[in-house]
């Protein structure tokens, strides 16, 4: 009898550490996702209409990733930094309701950069046979 209710406690006391466990990820996933909002906001670019992706400095990789962009994509990427070279020229922002808001800001270019790094990766180690 002892045995029974000492594991009946036993499996109150973890479920209820679970239960906490669970509202604490929940709490801290929210406190990230307010903190990544904040420094979104924080970086600046996205009050000249910029995306993430355009802030990566381009290199060779980056640069073999833009050649492979669909040409809508890359004429979109390429309004977006004139713009924001112009704005910036005139030492101006645009209007807040034209801002990138994070929720819009998706990876375009984080893909294909993947992939080219993925490949350049696999040619050196080709080499190195």
């Amino acid at each position: 009898m002892f045995y029974f209710y000492a594991l009946s406690r036993i499996m109150l006391i973890l479920s209820h550490c679970i239960c906490l466990r669970t509202r604490f990820a929940v709490a801290t996933g929210k406190l990230l996702g307010g903190f990544r909002k904040w420094y979104y906001n924080l970086c600046g670019f996205n009050k000249f209409g910029l995306m993430r992706d355009d802030t990566i400095l381009e290199d060779s990789d980056v640069k073999e990733a833009l050649r492979r962009l669909p040409e809508s994509q890359y004429n979109d990427r390429m309004f977006r930094v004139k713009r924001a070279l112009d704005l910036s020229m005139k030492q101006q922002i645009l209007p807040k309701d034209q801002w990138t808001k994070y929720e819009e800001d998706i990876r375009y270019l984080t893909p294909y950069l993947e992939e080219v790094i993925r490949e350049r990766n696999e040619r050196e180690e080709w080499m190195k046979k």
